[in-house]
């Protein structure tokens, strides 16, 4: 636990240096990408300049920055005029929400449809393969336009626009947009969990139950899934860790005030502390899950191994 912790501790410090290092590799002064306009006032860069800590060396900067960071401060926005750590606060919960609505439908979904194909091969399982296969290539952005013109403007079954307010209207409003972002990841995970359940119907232990007379559900349930566990977590913690970078596509093709949506417009006008933050909660949120699924993966090998000396 200690090593891993270490390691994430050691990639958010990596990525907290890029992240902030960004805004000197670009071309020209930071202080004029902050104030923007083709001829900036002098005394406004030199005031920016000592706002954002740039008149210092970049290391002290950095580590102003960092440490402000950790304490849940990120500055103010130059575009908002409001504290950062505020606006995003005031955002988060959306972007969780349809995160967490999409990742339910992919597991639901990918899962479901993934041990199907494998159980059912001969069945159902060569249409199922071609299916995850075409949906693998269909981008958020295209779903999004599909699902809004289908059962938005057509048939008027949910809003357009807009993440609602309470929680069932959140939901009601976000159904779209999670479907639109869980589409392409249903079929990765649908994928990869056919394979390893295929894999598992094959192996020996499988037989020998098979053999015994263990009924098929009862086989399914405690020889199958049970050891195809492993990779299935693995590609589903990655799958809900990756929602967090693809909800801006969805945010913003459907209006909603997240904090996808927050990132695209900052960066369009330019507001980098909004970015810089953003960024890290991103990569952060990224990397803890990762974490998260390895801890599980870890938990699940020796419980497997404990099954097996018993």
């Amino acid at each position: 636990m200690i090593g891993r912790l270490t390691a994430l501790a050691t990639t958010l410090g990596v990525a907290s240096v890029v992240i902030y290092g960004a805004m000197f590799i670009v071309p020209g002064d930071p202080a004029s990408l902050l104030v923007g306009g083709s001829k900036p006032n002098p005394e406004a860069l030199a005031a920016i300049r000592r706002q954002f800590h740039l008149d210092e060396p970049f290391w002290q900067s950095y580590l102003r920055w960092l440490s402000g960071a950790v304490h849940g401060d990120f500055g103010t926005s130059l575009v908002y005029r409001s504290p950062v750590s505020d606006l995003i606060a005031g955002r988060a919960l959306t972007t969780i929400l349809l995160v967490a609505y999409a990742a339910v439908v992919i597991l639901v979904a990918g899962v479901g449809l993934g041990v199907l194909a494998a159980w059912q091969e001969r069945r159902v399982g060569a249409a199922i393969t071609l299916a995850t296969t075409v949906m693998m290539g269909a981008p958020t952005f295209v779903m999004a336009v599909i699902f809004v013109a289908l059962f938005a403007t057509g048939l008027g079954w949910f809003p357009v626009f807009g993440a609602g307010s309470g929680l069932v209207d959140r939901l009601w409003h976000l159904t779209l947009p999670a479907f639109a972002l869980a589409f392409s990841w249903i079929a990765y995970v649908a994928q990869v969990t056919r394979a390893a359940v295929r894999e598992e119907m094959r192996s020996e232990h499988v037989d020998t139950a098979r053999g015994r007379g263990v009924p098929e559900r009862s086989l399914l349930r405690r020889h199958v899934l049970r050891n195809a566990s492993g990779p299935i977590l693995t590609v589903s913690g990655l799958t809900v860790a990756g929602l967090f970078a693809g909800t801006a596509v969805a945010e913003q093709a459907f209006g909603i005030n997240g904090i996808g949506a927050l990132l695209v417009q900052s960066a369009a006008k330019q507001d980098l502390a909004i970015v810089q933050a953003v960024s890290l909660v991103v990569v952060a949120a990224f990397v803890v899950v990762n974490m998260l699924v390895d801890v599980s993966n870890t938990l699940l090998g020796q419980r497997a191994k404990g099954r097996a000396a018993a």
